[in-house]
């Protein structure tokens, strides 16, 4: 028979499981900055004769929208309603974006053009010896991006058009690159209507922008944010810094993400719900915060609690960590198999 402990763990991941199956019908409002990410991958044999650089052959290359237009991309692929308010460049690498939303079926309606503005993108370049298939790494990023701020009036629409739909929504997701379009006025107003209308707002700030996240329901950190935050307040340990940061900005939660080391949820007044990673050979980082943002929302929006979504976003990061690409986008399959192979795994443990 079933230790009690793990049969309910057991119970658990099924009815996330069926929620993934059947996820909430109202759209997540969604509002962030959009990146392009571009791939290249090759190999790195030998240095250029000029300089101590390597000279990457590519053998393939890709393109991606990245950042709030990846979580985008992921609560469509779990079945869900997005309304996605977001400003593209009036370029090429927005065209590339808006085009590639489409094709995914993501709706563009709510989505801005700043036709003199250039279009943020990552080029990411790596590389690997041909005899090292396996050892693939990051060998040099560039990124392009307007000195331009984008004009004071195009965001203030954003903002209002954000919280008329609002009340519509099931959760808000707050994706905050720095880039300008989750500003200080425009957070505080879309926070105060979701905190009006009681939908819970999940964000994912940069470590500069946290006093645009005063009043959310959980703020998502890297378990290296949080060390470095740590650092900051001179405070003794993890827990007490995510108690302080918690009460500051008035979160009900933190979620901390670990990678390999499992992801952390901090609540006020309760003890940090730990769980581990149970994915025996991490193959990548990249697209931990946005699978993580993506089921959190698709959790909240259904009514389940932070440790139900804290549950559901470490099986999520754990679709991302065993991804072979490079940028996963999470999708309903993924996340379902993976809720089917932790439910396995108690049980086998506890025979």
């Amino acid at each position: 028979m079933l230790d009690e402990v793990v049969q309910n763990e057991i119970d658990l991941l099924r009815s996330l499981h069926e929620m993934v199956v059947n996820p909430e019908e109202k759209p997540v409002l969604l509002m962030g900055d959009v990146i392009l990410d571009r791939y290249f991958h090759g190999w790195a044999n030998h240095l250029n004769s000029f300089a101590p650089v390597p000279v990457v052959k590519v053998i393939n290359k890709s393109e991606s929208a990245g950042a709030a237009a990846h979580i985008a991309r992921g609560l469509v692929n779990l079945g869900m309603n997005v309304r996605f308010f977001c400003i593209l460049g009036g370029d090429e690498n927005g065209q590339i974006i808006a085009q590639q939303l489409h094709e995914e079926k993501v709706d563009t309606s709510d989505i801005r053009i700043a036709a003199h503005l250039q279009t943020v993108a990552k080029t990411r370049i790596y590389g690997s010896r041909e005899s090292l298939i396996d050892r693939n790494q990051l060998i040099l990023q560039f990124d392009e991006e307007s000195n331009e701020e984008y004009p004071e009036g195009v965001i203030d629409k954003l903002t209002k058009a954000a919280c008329t739909a609002l009340p519509g929504s099931c959760a808000v997701v707050l994706s905050d690159y720095g880039k300008g379009v989750v500003s200080d006025a425009g957070a505080a107003e879309v926070i105060a209507a979701a905190k009006a209308a009681e939908v819970p707002v999940i964000c994912d700030p940069k470590l500069t922008g946290l006093h645009r996240t005063v009043g959310a329901t959980v703020a998502l950190f890297e378990i290296r944010g949080l060390e470095l935050l740590r650092r900051r307040s001179n405070l003794p340990d993890a827990e007490s810094t995510a108690a302080h940061f918690i009460e500051e900005h008035d979160w009900q939660g933190m979620l901390v993400l670990g990678g390999e080391d499992g992801t952390t949820l901090y609540q006020k007044d309760e003890d940090p719900l730990f769980l581990p990673c149970l994915i025996e050979v991490p193959q990548q980082l990249i697209g931990l915060h946005d699978a993580a943002a993506t089921a959190l929302a698709c959790a909240l929006g259904a009514g389940r609690t932070l440790a139900e979504g804290a549950r559901l976003a470490n099986a999520a990061c754990e679709c991302v960590l065993a991804a072979e690409t490079s940028r996963v986008v999470l999708n309903r399959k993924k996340l379902m198999t993976r809720l089917d192979e932790l439910s396995w795994h108690f049980q086998i443990s506890d025979r």
